[in-house]
């Protein structure tokens, strides 16, 4: 039987942990303050920006949240990030997406000054985790290196693979890693083999978006696994990419959909916000 890597729990000693901190910065009059940019009104994303702040609520962080309007202009866009950049009393900048078709993510993203980047989306920071330097992280990725850190599961010199190469998730997960000596396999849509890859991972990764993808025929004997994937089921249930019931035997760590990877998520996205006072 499997240990479950409980993210929930996990997520609730980080927030726990940065109150205190948090608190101690006020006292020296400073207040951590993260400005959310939502463009249209995509209902998933309604959700998560809910979430977000109350996780600030919880911990002391001051939120502001610009909700702007479907058919909200570049210039717009462009404007309201320049001038949260220029903001003195806000810390950490997050563009929620997705944003509207006629906008180009990649600029917006790239707009936001890299020591608000509270996401890790932006070139510097990608380009810093690539060489090892200290950054803002992606907050999933960051959050499933928290938990191996958590459960003292050994990285070094190990077979990670990961099944996905989303700018958001798999390539700096990847990235972080290798970073603590693993010998990483990235694998997608066109890989060849994909089951005896998987078969060869001591930590096997699932971060498509396909529920339950990973069969127990894809995993190792005592393999760690980690499902990045939320999907919903027919029934509307959520479910992971792994196909939990059957891997589950198999495995010597895994984490479970829901309550795994995703509490970290937004755990990881509070200590970037306090991160990022320490950068300003």
């Amino acid at each position: 039987m499997a240990t479950i890597i409980n993210g929930k729990e996990l997520a609730k000693k980080i927030r726990q942990d940065l109150k205190v901190e948090v608190e101690g910065l006020k006292q020296k009059r400073i207040t951590p303050k993260l400005a959310v940019i939502m463009v249209g009104n995509d209902s998933a994303s309604a959700v998560y920006v809910r979430n977000k702040s109350k996780a600030c609520n919880e911990i002391g962080i001051a939120f502001e949240e610009f909700l702007l309007e479907e058919n909200t202009t570049r210039e717009q866009l462009l404007g309201l990030i320049e001038e949260l950049n220029q903001r003195e009393d806000v810390h950490g900048i997050l563009l929620q997406s997705p944003i509207p078709k006629h906008l180009d993510i990649r600029e917006a993203f790239n707009a936001i000054d890299d020591k608000k980047d509270v996401d890790g989306f932006h070139p510097i920071n990608v380009g810093k985790l690539a060489i090892g330097e200290d950054c803002f992280i992606s907050c999933t990725p960051a959050g499933v290196m928290k938990m191996l850190e958590e459960y003292k599961i050994e990285i070094q010199g190990k077979n990670a693979v990961v099944i996905g190469r989303s700018n958001i998730v798999g390539k700096p997960l990847a990235q972080c890693l290798l970073n603590k000596n693993a010998t990483v396999t990235i694998c997608h849509s066109k890989t060849k083999n994909i089951t005896e890859i998987a078969k060869q991972a001591d930590i096997l990764v699932a971060a498509l978006g396909k529920p339950k993808f990973v069969t127990a025929d894809m995993v190792k004997d005592g393999a760690v696994v980690i499902d990045v994937g939320i999907n919903r089921n027919e029934n509307g249930k959520l479910v992971g990419d792994v196909d939990f019931e059957n891997v589950e035997p198999k495995a010597s760590y895994i984490t479970p959909v829901p309550g795994g990877v995703g509490p970290m998520t937004i755990a990881m996205l509070m200590i970037n916000v306090v991160k990022a006072v320490k950068k300003y």
